[in-house]
């Protein structure tokens, strides 16, 4: 049995896990590269597979690097985040899994629109600093439109 204790702070943990990916999604679509990078951790582990990044742990800085660089061509993006569900490490309480669908659109004038579709899975951990993540894994469900920001 837990107690009251345990309950409100896991409805805590499962508030700030939230909020820490929609601030991922919201970091992306600003191009606030600095917040983005305080979301992470240091090395930060990125399964993007489905969209034709091998698994592999990053530096911190070299993730962050490399989704500027791949996202800053687009003129605008949106990335929603919707359907969250956490679900904690029985024997941890101080990792969790959000997963969450995945609906981002990318514009860019004279181009057309590409849009993602899909989920993550936020591997997420609680340190001194809060939540961050510590290994992201995407699922493409499908794609539409041409992605300019791969050669």
């Amino acid at each position: 049995m837990t107690t009251l204790e345990q309950r409100v702070q896991r409805l805590e943990d499962r508030a700030a896990i939230i909020d820490l990916v929609i601030d991922y999604a919201a970091a992306i679509d600003d191009g606030d590269w600095d917040r983005y990078a305080t979301l992470f951790t240091d090395p930060v582990h990125i399964d993007f597979s489905d969209a034709g990044l091998p698994a592999a742990d990053f530096p911190r800085d070299q993730f962050v690097g490399f989704a500027a660089q791949g996202l800053s061509v687009w003129d605008a993006r949106q990335h929603i985040s919707p359907n969250h569900r956490v679900t904690f490490d029985e024997a941890d309480p101080d990792r969790a899994v959000c997963h969450s669908y995945m609906f981002a659109q990318h514009h860019k004038k004279g181009a057309d629109l590409y849009l993602m579709r899909g989920a993550y899975d936020h591997h997420v951990v609680r340190t001194p600093d809060g939540w961050k993540i510590a290994k992201i894994v995407q699922h493409v469900s499908w794609t539409e439109g041409a992605n300019i920001s791969t050669p």
